[in-house]
C-alpha cells in the first residue's frame, strides 16, 4: 500500500485538534476559503450537483465546505481517528449533510480500482508530499475522473525558499503548523507534479501560488509558485 504509517499516526494523533480554528491546525482553516474558491472557480463558479472525492481528507475541513456548497462529496483517508472527527463534526453541524457527505477509510488506489470514472471532481490538497509514491496517487486521481473531469492538487515546492518559509519559518519559528509536519525531501516541484499529471493523462488548466500572511492569518492566490501552489488539471484521455 502506498502509505507511510508514521504519517498516518502523526495526523491521526491530531484528530482532536482538526476542528479547533485557533489550535495547532488553524492555518488549514485560514487557507480553506482560498482552496474552496479556487475549486469553485475552476468548476465554472458553482459546485452544486457535482460528484466530488476529496483524497486525503483528514477530518474533513475541505470536504465539509464543498458539501455545504452543494457538492456530493466522498472524503477518503486512512487515518481512522481523523475520519471519526470528520463524521462527528458533520453530525453536529447546523446543516443536514447526511445525503451529500460521506467518509471512507480507503486508499485512493483501491477506490480507483472500485469506482473508476465516477467523479466530476477530485481534490487532493496537501497530501502528495506525505506519501512514498505521489505518482501512484496522481494516477489514481486521474482514473477516478469521468472524461473531462477535473482534479485539483495543492502541495509545496522544493527549493531553498520553501525550506526557509514552509518548514523553518512555519513549523519552528512561527509555530503555524506542528513541528515535523513536512519532510523537505518529499516536497514536489511544479515541474515534477506536471510530469506526473501528463503521464496520468491529465492536461494542465491552471497553476497558481498561494501566499499566506501569518500576521493577518489570511491567504490569497498569486502567480508566484515558489512555495505553496495549487494546480487544476483536466482528464483528456482514458487515463
Amino acid at each position: 500500500m502506498n502509505v507511510d504509517s508514521t504519517e498516518i499516526e502523526k495526523f491521526g494523533a491530531m484528530a482532536q485538534d482538526w476542528w479547533d480554528d485557533k489550535g495547532p491546525l488553524r492555518t488549514l482553516h485560514q487557507i480553506n476559503p482560498v482552496r474552496l474558491e479556487f475549486i469553485r472557480r475552476g468548476c465554472g463558479g458553482r459546485l452544486e450537483g457535482l460528484r466530488v472525492v476529496d483524497v486525503g481528507c483528514g477530518a474533513g475541513i475541505l470536504s465539509e465546505a464543498m458539501a455545504r456548497a452543494g457538492a456530493k462529496v466522498l472524503g477518503v483517508d486512512l487515518a481512522e481517528s481523523a475520519l471519526a472527527a470528520a463524521r462527528k463534526h458533520a453530525e453536529q453541524g447546523d446543516q443536514d449533510l447526511s445525503k451529500t457527505l460521506e467518509y471512507r477509510a480507503i486508499a485512493v488506489e483501491d477506490l480507483a480500482a472500485e469506482a473508476a470514472g465516477s467523479f466530476d471532481v477530485v481534490t487532493c490538497m496537501e497530501m502528495l508530499e506525505h506519501v512514498p509514491e505521489p505518482q501512484s496517487v496522481v494516477r489514481a486521481c486521474a482514473k477516478l475522473l469521468r472524461p473531462g473531469g477535473q482534479v485539483f492538487f495543492a502541495t509545496i515546492n522544493r527549493n531553498p525558499k520553501s525550506y526557509l518559509l514552509a518548514i523553518l519559518g512555519a513549523e519552528y519559528v512561527l509555530g503555524l503548523i506542528p513541528r515535523g509536519t513536512h519532510d523537505y525531501e518529499k516536497l514536489i516541484r511544479p515541474s515534477e507534479l506536471l510530469d506526473m499529471a501528463r503521464t496520468a493523462g491529465l492536461q494542465l488548466e491552471e497553476l497558481k501560488g498561494m501566499h499566506y500572511d501569518p500576521i493577518r492569518g489570511r491567504a490569497r492566490l498569486v502567480d508566484d509558485v515558489s512555495v505553496n501552489y495549487l494546480c487544476r488539471s483536466r482528464r483528456v484521455d482514458s487515463a
